[in-house]
């Protein structure tokens, strides 16, 4: 049915209103990622990309207000940014929504993901890299991550260090993090003391890459695992290591 000329004004009125409020309720829109070469029949059978990896960072700055300008910003390698900052006082910043991709990891390996920004979640905490962190900033971080693991699905072992997921390039956060800490509060995956010996003939690098190491350059991934689990930065495995692995192994191959 046509309309009489005289009430397309109105109509052209209450579009404008409709889709000014429509905006101001979704706020800015995305526009759809098709392909002008195909007929767009969509299906239901589908669901949002979604984290399956929460990485930590220290910041290497030691100052809160510079690093919420840099994370914002750039740093001397381009742009960065993270989805949370957690200030030495505790206090928590959100940068980027968790739906978003942040650039935090760039190029990383952890099991069988590679493009880790696409399915991480970047906590940046607020450290020079050579100083102790500070209580109220691992009460915040043990909050923040039982919020995120919760809401997001993600399992509270899959927790891990920029400098495990990029060996030899990246080394945050520092031998002083406190990972058998944030352990026993249930997040990252913990190796179970008393340690058991490994059996004959283990094979300490399998089991690393079973943990995720990329182990393509051996030296830099056992550093990588000590800095996380030892507290320490050398290059060569050793029997307690080999304990250490076994059972982690055991963890991750026991029956769910």
């Amino acid at each position: 049915m046509t309309a009489r000329p005289a009430t397309w004004p109105r109509l052209v009125a209450v579009a404008l209103i409709l889709a000014t409020l429509a905006g101001c309720a979704s706020g800015p829109r995305v526009a759809p990622q098709r392909s002008t070469l195909a007929q767009w029949s969509p299906s239901p059978n589908f669901n949002a990309r979604k984290a399956q990896l929460i990485v930590l960072h220290h910041t290497s700055i030691g100052d809160a207000a510079q690093s919420l300008r840099v994370l914002k910003t750039r740093n001397s390698q381009g742009e960065v940014s993270a989805h949370y900052l957690v200030e030495m006082d505790g206090h928590i910043d959100q940068l980027v929504d968790e739906g978003e991709r942040a650039w935090h990891a760039g190029a990383a390996h952890w099991g069988d993901m590679t493009d880790i920004n696409s399915s991480s979640i970047g906590i940046e905490i607020d450290n020079d890299g050579h100083s102790p962190f500070t209580q109220p900033q691992i009460q915040a971080l043990v909050r923040l991550l039982a919020d995120i693991t919760a809401r997001q699905g993600i399992p509270k072992t899959a927790i891990v260090a920029h400098g495990d997921i990029a060996p030899g390039r990246k080394d945050d956060p520092s031998v002083q993090f406190p990972w058998a800490t944030l352990a026993s509060y249930g997040f990252g995956l913990w190796y179970d003391a008393p340690l058991v010996p490994a059996p004959p003939g283990f094979d300490s690098l399998a089991a690393m890459r079973l943990v995720g190491y990329d182990v393509s350059n051996p030296r830099t991934a056992i550093i990588a695992f000590h800095r996380h689990f030892r507290a320490m930065e050398t290059d060569v495995l050793d029997n307690t290591d080999a304990a250490i692995l076994y059972s982690l192994q055991r963890k991750l191959m026991a029956p769910r």
